[in-house]
């Protein structure tokens, strides 16, 4: 099952992140898909604000994750430098797997064969105009 959703701004697909983090229940892997600024971190700072963690969200690019800690603990990794097997596993990555944390996973497509059959696919690709974003999210069963 997929939901296709529009945002117009920044700020909208921060709130439509905030109204999903709500149904998380723990567990969860988000991957992300999307280019440099399509607004991964954006929605990942909604999730963050939606968990009640505050506006504490930066992008992990030099970390690899940072942790984030609200009604669930969220972490997000930005996977965008790691190109083989050794350099996820120097992540950590497979030791927050089955946490009842929520993983939030940037740049996802360079570790798929790595995720979860049940991770939540989050792809952010331009609209018509600048700022517009599509948002599509793929095996959200909570959904709605």
């Amino acid at each position: 099952m997929s939901q296709t959703f529009i945002s117009n701004s920044p700020q909208e697909t921060l709130e439509l992140a905030a109204r999903l983090a709500e149904r998380l229940q723990g567990g969860e892997v988000l991957a992300f898909t999307g280019g440099m600024g399509m607004g991964k971190t954006a929605f990942t700072r909604g999730l963050a604000l939606g968990l009640g963690a505050g506006d504490v969200v930066s992008s992990p690019t030099f970390a690899i994750v940072n942790e984030y800690t609200g009604r669930l603990t969220v972490e997000h990794f930005d996977m965008y430098r790691i190109d083989s097997w050794d350099s996820l596993y120097s992540t950590g990555f497979f030791d927050y797997l089955d946490t009842g944390r929520v993983l939030v996973i940037e740049w996802s497509e360079n570790i798929d064969g790595a995720l979860p059959d049940s991770a939540i696919y989050i792809h952010i690709a331009p609209g018509d105009k600048e700022s517009q974003r599509v948002i599509t999210i793929e095996n959200w069963e909570t959904g709605g």
